[in-house]
This record gives C-alpha cells, sequence and structure tokens, in this order.
C-alpha cells in the first residue's frame, strides 16, 4: 500500500450489512491515517428481485446514505455512489474508472461458508489494477 494513497473504495452489501461494518470501519480509520477520500459504494442487481422496489438506484441510495449517516466518518472525506449490474464486475469497473488506489472489502458473503475469499472477493483480487485489502467479518 502506497504512502501516497489518496482514494480508497469500500463497497458494502447492504443486504448483509451486519457483516460489513468490520471493512466499512477498517476503510474509515485507513482513509483517517493517510488522509485519503473514501468512496463508499453499493452495488444493486439490475433486476430487482423485492417487486416493492421500482426503483432500484433510488431505494439503494437512500439505504447506502441511511448506512452512511448511522456509521458517521468525522474528519474523512466521503463520497457515496450505486451502481447497478454484477457485485464483482462493477466493484473492480469502478475502481478502474475512478482510479482507486486501495479497496478494503469484506471476505465472503455469509452464506458461502466453503470459499477461502468467497466469489465477489476472488474476483475483484484477481482482477482490480489497485491493492485490495480483504477484511474477515
Amino acid at each position: 500500500m502506497p504512502s501516497d494513497t489518496s482514494l480508497i473504495l469500500c463497497p458494502v452489501n447492504l443486504r448483509h450489512v451486519q457483516l460489513n461494518v468490520t471493512a466499512y470501519e477498517e476503510a474509515k480509520a485507513m482513509a483517517k491515517r493517510r488522509e485519503a477520500k473514501l468512496l463508499v459504494a453499493t452495488i444493486a442487481p439490475e433486476m430487482e428481485r423485492n417487486l416493492n422496489i421500482r426503483d432500484s438506484a433510488s431505494y439503494w441510495e437512500e439505504q447506502l446514505k441511511s448506512f452512511v449517516e448511522q456509521h458517521p466518518a468525522e474528519g474523512i472525506e466521503l463520497e457515496t455512489v450505486v451502481r447497478l449490474g454484477a457485485v464483482h464486475r462493477q466493484i473492480v469497473k469502478l475502481a478502474d474508472e475512478r482510479n482507486v488506489d486501495l479497496i478494503v472489502m469484506e471476505s465472503a458473503n455469509p452464506r458461502v461458508q466453503d470459499y477461502l475469499l468467497g466469489t465477489t472477493a476472488s474476483h475483484v483480487v484477481a482482477h482490480a489494477k489497485c491493492s485490495v485489502y480483504v477484511v474477515r467479518g
């Protein structure tokens, strides 16, 4: 992790938010230590399974805003973003587009106990151009 880290991406799975707080807290601490900007993202499905959600992007924007308000990042420049699509691809794509220096993310979906990292984390580690810090929950 270079000392000139200026942008840290922390993807948060709001469907399993109780498990994503660990990586988010670690990302906040890293951003504070390095005086870096924190980009908090959530990836929503293009086709929402919950039929009560008519506008997926707006719904998840509100959920992400609520998450950040419940877990304030005092003293850190923070930006939120919602993307639609496949989680593993959108994390890598967002990191590339924004020239992210570091991705801080959870190790696995709680339902995927048999994987060492989890499918999303494995893909991100393999395909991201920047460093990836994987946090065990």
